[in-house]
């Protein structure tokens, strides 16, 4: 078995500093180019190149196989020249010998594209890749760009919004101050990170294909929904009206929250109610979920309402706010809607499992009558063996 150790030098370095024709074969012949491009430019990685073409070469050697170690160039000012001038030295080359595989020798990117030139020709069988050791870094760094760049969803996530970001900076440093101008890239830069990193994109994308088929399958959910989101607008515009920007950051919030809490919780109940009736409809049976999410709703709207009027009596001097009638001291009124709320909470949990206990024991049922009817015939035929 012949093997050879071909280093491959695309950009012609050995022609055009150490004027060395190419191809060169033979182990003597390669020893002689490396000391004349050494020599030359002794920072051409080339000669690292080289030399690790004489190591494999000399290990492969001491293994016992028969080996040959060449060295070609392109030579040409363009990249097609240089290609078929790499061509045919290799013809010449493979023109000397029989040779069984190749071991490729490469030290940067652009001589990796002459790999596939070579496995035209002869198997290969490896490539050895030579990385400076001072330089490691800045060529791993440079092999993960390109493999950055390779890839079109992380362009699209990243060098997008980069790009965006920096077309529209000279035009806000021009109207605005650098502050406010990188500020508003810098909140460009985070939104588009985060809609892509929260998976905003993708439900984005999904959005009118479900809407379509809720559509067409007739589900009440659609109607709710659209019902839900009317509510909530109704919600925070009365919310946005009851806070006073006069009486503080704090008392505004719970003026906000105090109003519009309840017709948020009744948004929410009327979408969980639609759809609550499309898994009845189904005839699927009504999963856990779905009987326990307007008892929850209904519980953290009666918490927070109580908690913004508790606020709002102690804070905005709020006159006591009654509860069915009666007047209650604020501490009274708040451990009032706590109360309300676990229960709720709690009766919520209790319908949810009694469902679920239900259901399960229908699906025992049909089980065990089937295994009864199977166990009969088990018995007969064990009477059977019996008798």
């Amino acid at each position: 078995m012949t093997t050879l150790v071909l280093c491959v030098d695309r950009s012609n370095d050995v022609g055009r500093k150490a004027g060395v024709d190419t191809p060169v074969v033979g182990w003597e012949a390669v020893r002689s180019l490396v000391t004349d491009l050494g020599l030359a430019d002794p920072e051409d990685a080339g000669v690292n190149s080289m030399l690790e073409s004489l190591r494999v070469a000399r290990d492969l050697s001491d293994e016992g196989e028969d080996v040959s170690v060449a060295v070609v160039s392109g030579a040409g000012d363009s990249a097609v020249r240089a290609d078929r001038a790499l061509a045919r030295q290799l013809d010449d080359v493979l023109a000397t010998d029989e040779f069984d595989s190749a071991v490729v020798v490469i030290d940067s990117s652009a001589d990796e594209r002459a790999v596939p030139m070579v496995e035209s020709r002869l198997p290969v069988d490896a490539v050895d890749r030579v990385v400076v050791r001072q330089a490691r870094d800045l060529e791993s760094t440079y092999y993960l760009l390109k493999q950055f760049m390779a890839d079109e969803e992380l362009r699209e996530t990243v060098l997008v919004p980069i790009g965006i970001g920096l077309l529209i900076l000279p035009a806000l440093l021009v109207y605005f101050s650098p502050a406010i101008a990188v500020a508003a890239v810098a909140t460009l830069l985070g939104a588009a990170l985060l809609y892509y990193g929260l998976g905003i994109d993708e439900a984005v994308e999904s959005a009118p294909e479900r809407a379509r088929e809720a559509l067409y399958s007739g589900q009440v959910s659609v109607v709710t929904y659209v019902a839900a989101l009317g509510l909530s607008v109704v919600g925070v515009f009365l919310g946005a009206l009851a806070a006073s920007p006069t009486a503080g950051e704090f008392v505004a919030t719970m003026q906000f929250t105090y109003a519009a809490v309840p017709w948020l919780a009744l948004a929410a109940l009327t979408a969980s109610f639609g759809r609550l009736l499309d898994e009845l409809i189904r005839d699927e049976g009504v999963r856990t979920p779905y009987l326990n999410l307007p008892f929850g709703v209904l519980a953290v709207g009666l918490l927070l309402r109580g908690f913004a009027g508790y606020f709002l009596e102690r804070e905005a001097n709020w006159d006591n706010l009654a509860v069915l009638g009666y007047r209650l001291a604020p501490t009274e009124r708040l451990a009032l809607f706590i109360v309300g709320g676990i229960a709720l909470a709690l009766v919520g949990v209790r319908i949810a499992a009694s469902v679920s206990h239900e259901t399960l024991d229908e699906v025992i049922d049909e089980t065990g009558s089937g295994s009864t009817g199977d166990g009969g015939v088990g018995g007969n035929r064990g009477d059977g063996g019996r008798r």
